[in-house]
């Protein structure tokens, strides 16, 4: 099973970083407002996403863009990916 790490952006400019194995599934869901943390904040749009063999490798990846040591690249992604607003 193939699991991803996403970034997504709302029409204001905020994003969120999540892991799935159907990204379009989980932004629906996010967009359904089934997702408790950004039920207040859509409509999302995927911006970014990256491609893992195992969740466990995912998880770290989402971990890593979370967190402070991961927070200058998490920029950069959205800055080229995002809708820089």
């Amino acid at each position: 099973m193939k699991y991803f790490v996403y970034i997504l952006e709302n029409s204001v400019g905020r994003h969120y970083v999540g892991i799935t194995t159907d990204p379009n599934r989980r932004v629906e869901e996010h967009n359904s407002g089934s997702a408790k943390s950004t039920r207040p904040f859509g409509p999302w749009k995927i911006i970014y996403s990256e491609e893992f063999d195992s969740r466990s490798d995912a998880c770290k990846r989402e971990w890593h863009l979370k967190n402070s040591a991961g927070r200058k690249e998490k920029l950069e992604i959205i800055k080229k990916f995002g809708g820089g607003e």
